[in-house]
């Protein structure tokens, strides 16, 4: 049974509330309308659930986080959508390391995406580029098309293509309906005017989706300068091992047992807060 769960009251103050800035909306021609879509990056059934309940109007399903992202299994898919009623798009990446893949991994790409839509997945994240960087225009549409009739974002792959405006051009003659974007910079804060740019080439036809470092004491400064009408988070937190391991053993270059980042629950209250400020 699907349980709905609702965003919380706002009624009581948050963690940090004294630290969120001041946000002025008259004076911004950019600023949206209504109050900006918060995508929430997850990598387990407990974030997804923490995320729907912080308040969060969309989930990115992920695995590995360390590698950036990869496909989640369709275990974790299928459980999210049936116990969290906040819509899943799901990466479809079948490794870590670069954006070129080979024949047999874009099988492999497209064999997962269907597995994820029968899961019941209600967006696609993903993309494809070439050696150079540039955006692999065959092999993305043969993803998006894969893909369709679900929305396909491509993700930050885009910030990795040495021209832009011209990456963009290629994504929406192909299809690709969201762009996951710094702006090519180290994060979505320093690269909000790029983002503002690419936002108005890409005119209504695409959602240019503000990602990369986003935090609530900035976010409303962000959209601003941006002017998105979504954004794109994962703050986590680092969580200790409860109990370390009798003896040092490492599993290639892990070391298991030590501690690992996770969703920090706060942090996507605070962001909700935030945004909900604008509108």
């Amino acid at each position: 049974m699907k349980v709905t769960i609702r965003c919380p009251s706002f009624s009581s103050p948050l963690p940090h509330e004294s630290n969120l800035p001041e946000i002025r909306l008259s004076s911004s021609p950019h600023l949206p309308t209504a109050a900006p879509l918060l995508e929430v990056c997850v990598e387990t059934l407990t974030e997804a659930m923490q995320a729907a309940e912080a308040g969060a109007s969309r989930l990115e399903v992920c695995a590995c986080m360390s590698e950036a992202g990869t496909t989640p299994s369709i275990g974790l898919i299928t459980a999210i959508v049936e116990r969290v009623n906040v819509p899943a798009f799901v990466m479809i990446r079948p490794r870590g390391g670069d954006f070129t893949f080979d024949d047999s991994e874009l099988d492999v790409m497209r064999r997962d995406i269907d597995a994820a839509k029968r899961a019941g997945a209600q967006g696609i994240v993903s993309g494809v580029l070439e050696a150079d960087c540039a955006i692999n225009r065959d092999a993305t549409k043969a993803l998006v098309d894969a893909a369709s009739p679900l929305s396909f974002t491509f993700h930050r792959a885009f910030d990795l293509a040495p021209e832009l405006e011209r990456a963009l051009d290629v994504l929406g003659s192909i299809g690709v309906k969201r762009v996951l974007t710094s702006g090519g910079a180290s994060s979505a804060m320093v690269g909000a005017d790029a983002i503002g740019r690419l936002l108005r080439r890409a005119g209504p036809a695409m959602t240019m989706i503000a990602g990369g470092g986003v935090r609530a004491d900035h976010v409303a400064e962000l959209v601003q300068l941006a002017g998105v009408s979504e954004v794109h988070a994962r703050p986590t937190r680092l969580r200790s091992a409860s109990r370390r391991p009798s003896r040092e053993v490492r599993f290639g270059a892990t070391a298991p047992g030590a501690g690992r980042s996770e969703l920090d629950q706060d942090a996507v209250r605070a962001l909700v807060r935030a945004l909900s400020w604008i509108a």
